[in-house]
């Protein structure tokens, strides 16, 4: 399978010299931007004729759409939630003489794009002739890390061989559509315009959703330009400055706009407050405010940076992977969650999904402060009431999370994603396991978290049946992680992460106070049926070959592997249909390997190896979550070439559109797969029973690679070189910990020989 790359290589920046007019959307996805509070795809201010996606979108804004089947069944959700696209607060027209700049059809020179991903700065620069005259423009944008709710843009055109008549409209344009919307349909409604501010409101939903208000205000600072207009209407305001620039002059635009929402303030309020932070940040100029943004990344970059020393394009993908995901989420709102494509698309609704706990977790548990993984705990602790109901509808006990969801209610309508793949209740479970085992913090576990794993265990009590003949625990009709199979019987990694979280949950059970175990109403009863189960669960297993089988007729198929499929196959999703696809063997991702990564320290090596063997030659990575797994396992077996090309895969999954989908919008769940492939793939940081441990190996073709992790109030530096690992303790009290295999006490700096695998 080719894979297409439209920018150059460069350790710390996204640029071109070409504008991929036939890729433009491609184009705009890998260079958008955010600040965990709202973000943009890569659009130009400026019109564009041209094909292309415009989308701006705040988080936590959404609407729930009407679910529109003609074959509804009980259990169906009412709707589904989608992320909305908003103003269009970019919006800045360029006139030339009278004549519009439009990209699309003028003619071109020296064009250059650039997204900075060390200081969040997007900047483009280009020439474009009309009637024989050149004119250079540049335009620069960033939305702030220090003023979550201010993006600004600062535009300037200079006439190169002759004076002229330059005009700017700076707009905010609330007219603005979702490509997956109905028949076109418009999700807003004007509620208040006036000079420089506009505010929408979502319309009215049926579904009990409160109606979200945003307000978008914005200041224009202009030099060699004079104001002449202001133009108002319902959904449009906009200022024009008109000029005339003599030969080799500039005029500039600086544009600033803060952005509130019904969140955050009384909706009565929205406009006042973002009128009252524009006024506070008035008096800093434009470099002032972009710097103080940049320090911000930088200190984010301090922690967080991972170095790849002799390979500049694995370089640009971790870095690339880890700015986009900070762009996404820094953990500050405990109401937000990591939507799959984050503010770069519409696709998959900007929901969260189980990749959450399942991927991106264990990088924010060790890029960021302890408190961030928390905040993603308590957003599933305060939907646990939600998930009760989400069971209840099934006609089941317990609680069973959602498979995608704003507020904790499901509002996704595909059967067999929604209510057959309930692995996903594991997922948030072991998150829980995860941060405790990881931090050694108890304390969420007891007083919180032991709640959702009792209302989780108590779904698959209640969602096994017990087969009679066999005397075993079943779980029929499910989904597991590999999406090419739907209802299928003992989906092994089901049936496993299900006795797991009841072993687990009984466990905890055991910290809790007497006073806790009453208000969860835990009777002797109920956790002797619950160990029952787990003694007595049913693992399909073939004696043959000695491993794990997926589900119940996964062996029944024709076994083939992806080697055997032609390149005019692949991939699958878009060039087999459906039908073809769930009765082949064909795997999307980690299915029995997502298990054994999780739970390691359950397998032998020689268990792991029999596994990887059999299934990953089937598994044709259509998710872009299953790189990294397999990344993970083949470094564990030393098998360092298959390690390397599916660590390619995962790092630059989008930067190189491998899977033919990224105009859609970037992977941002799956983008902590770089990190996690290098941490805890390359370097073997594991933390079983409360036990850090590393076992590094190093690519042939790297020159050496480092990382820095957090680990129970401690901050550890790794540098794996080819001849020599040193591990440096730069904060915190001397650790205890495993290299391999061999216990060591890091007091200030450990150093050991770095194994070399062929």
């Amino acid at each position: 399978m080719g894979y297409l790359r439209l920018f150059e290589i460069d350790e710390w920046k996204i640029r071109t010299k070409q504008l991929s007019k036939e890729h433009k959307r491609l184009q705009e996805s890998l260079i958008s931007i955010g600040n965990g509070y709202m973000g943009m795809r890569g659009n130009f201010e400026e019109d564009y004729s041209g094909d292309h996606h415009q989308g701006v979108y705040i988080a936590g804004v959404w609407f729930p759409d009407k679910t529109r089947v003609g074959w509804w069944k009980n259990g169906y959700p009412e709707y589904f939630g989608k992320v909305i696209n908003t103003v269009n607060f970019l919006k800045t027209n360029i006139y030339i003489n009278g004549e519009k700049v439009d990209l699309f059809v003028d003619q071109l020179h020296d064009f250059h794009l650039e997204l900075n991903m060390k200081t969040g700065v997007l900047y483009r620069d280009f020439t474009i002739e009309k009637h024989g005259l050149r004119y250079r423009i540049q335009v620069e944008r960033f939305v702030s890390l220090d003023v979550k709710e201010l993006c600004a843009v600062n535009i300037s055109v200079t006439s190169l061989d002759a004076d002229a008549d330059i005009k700017i409209v700076s707009a905010l344009d609330g007219d603005v559509r979702n490509e997956d919307a109905n028949y076109d349909e418009m999700f807003w409604m004007p509620v208040k315009s006036e000079k420089r501010s506009l505010v929408v409101e979502t319309k009215p939903n049926p579904f009990g959703i409160e109606q979200f208000s945003v307000a978008v205000t914005m200041e224009n600072r202009t030099s060699n330009l004079e104001k002449q207009s202001d133009h108002v209407t319902d959904l449009e305001v906009s200022e024009s400055f008109l000029g005339t620039v003599l030969k080799g002059e500039k005029a500039t635009l600086e544009k600033r706009i803060i952005v509130t929402t019904s969140r955050d303030y009384e909706k009565e309020k929205v406009l006042s407050a973002g009128k009252k932070i524009l006024d506070e940040i008035g008096k800093f100029r434009y470099d002032e405010l972009k710097e103080s943004h940049e320090r911000l990344w930088e200190k984010r970059w301090e922690r967080a940076d991972v170095t790849i020393g002799g390979d500049p394009a694995n370089q640009q993908g971790i870095r690339f992977n880890i700015f986009q995901l900070f762009s996404t989420y820094y953990g500050e709102d405990k109401r937000l969650n990591i939507g799959p494509k984050g503010f770069t698309g519409e696709k998959y609704g900007g929901a969260t999904y189980w990749d959450t706990e399942a991927f991106v977790f264990p990088f924010y548990l060790a890029t960021a402060d302890p408190s961030v993984a928390k905040h993603l705990l308590e957003y599933r602790y305060e939907q646990l009431p939600q998930a009760y109901d989400n069971a209840k509808k099934l006609g089941l006990k317990g609680a069973l999370y959602p498979m995608v969801t704003f507020n904790g209610v499901e509002c996704h309508n595909e059967w067999e994603i929604t209510f057959e793949e309930i692995h996903r209740n594991g997922a948030i479970a072991y998150a829980i396991y995860n941060y405790t085992n990881y931090t050694g913090d108890q304390s969420y576990l007891v007083e919180k978290g032991i709640d959702v794993l009792v209302g989780i265990s108590r779904f698959w009590a209640d969602r096994v049946h017990f087969h009679k003949e066999k005397q075993v625990y079943m779980i029929h009709g499910v989904t597991g992680p590999n999406e090419y199979e739907n209802n299928v019987n003992n989906n092994w990694y089901t049936n496993y992460i299900a006795v797991w979280t009841l072993k687990y949950t009984l466990e905890a059970l055991k910290l809790v106070s007497k006073e806790k175990r009453l208000s969860l109403n835990i009777t002797d009863e109920e956790t002797k049926d619950w160990q029952h189960i787990i003694d007595h669960m049913y693992f399909p297993y073939d004696e043959k070959r000695k491993i794990y089988v997926q589900h119940d007729t996964f062996l029944d198929k024709e076994l083939k592997t992806v080697q055997d499929l032609s390149s005019d196959d692949l991939p699958l999703n878009q060039k087999w249909s459906w039908d073809k696809i769930l009765r082949s063997c064909f795997i999307k991702q980690a299915d029995v390997l997502q298990g054994i990564y999780f739970f390691g320290d359950h397998f032998t090596m020689e268990e792991k190896r029999r596994h990887f063997e059999f299934y990953e030659p089937m598994t044709v990575h259509e998710s872009s979550l299953s790189p990294s797994v397999h990344t993970i396992l083949a470094a564990e077996l030393r098998r360092g070439d298959k390690a390397v090309e599916l660590y390619e895969r995962t790092a630059r999954l989008d930067l190189d559109n491998y899977n033919n989908d990224t105009e859609d919008g970037l992977h941002i769940t799956s983008m902590t797969g770089g990190w996690l492939a290098i941490v805890q793939g390359f370097a073997g940081m594991r933390t079983y029973n409360g036990q850090l441990s590393f076992a590094p190996i190093i690519p042939k073709k790297w020159t050496d690679y480092s990382f820095h992790v957090n680990y129970r109030n401690r901050l550890l530096f790794v540098h794996v070189k080819r001849d020599e690992t040193s591990i440096t303790l730069v904060k915190g009290d001397p650790l205890v910990l495993n290299m391999y295999e061999k216990s060591i006490e890091v007091q200030h700096e450990y150093k050991c020989k770095t194994e070399i695998v062929e």
